[in-house]
């Protein structure tokens, strides 16, 4: 087992508030990370709730999420027979717009962690672009 740490942060010219529904609405998280084929939450996205995630050519993943601050944040967790993934997101104000982080820590397999977040920054890229689109100049 290796730990392993992972930081990204991307600035969007689009609120927090544009992008927190795109983050709280598991079932668009497709429209902006194109290695997901579906989320399903089994509940409100808050504490505890508890959901799977379907990624290309692999068996559904289930997560719990463990943190969440309305509009501002949340954490989701992952329990795999080898490995323990945890994925945490936030949403930072800045000089207009809002930079958004995500830090992954995983105890796991050696090499397992850079293939878990080879295509974050792509999937930041489009989560900003499709909450800026949505959201009002």
């Amino acid at each position: 087992m290796a730990l392993f740490e992972y930081e990204h942060s991307e600035t969007s010219t689009a609120p927090a508030a544009a992008i927190w529904p795109l983050w709280a609405d598991t079932s668009r998280w497709p429209e902006w990370d194109a290695g997901v084929r579906s989320v399903v939450l089994d509940g409100p996205f808050a504490v505890g709730t508890s959901g799977t995630m379907t990624m290309d050519g692999m068996p559904p993943i289930p997560f719990t999420l463990t943190e969440v601050t309305e509009g501002r944040s949340f954490t989701d967790e992952t329990a795999l027979p080898d490995a323990h993934l945890r994925f945490e997101h936030e949403l930072t104000d800045v000089d207009g717009g809002t930079r958004i982080t995500y830090r992954v820590t995983i105890d796991g397999p050696e090499g397992f962690g850079p293939q878990v977040t080879s295509d974050t920054p792509d999937a930041m890229r489009a989560l900003a672009k499709l909450a800026e689109a949505s959201s009002p100049v």
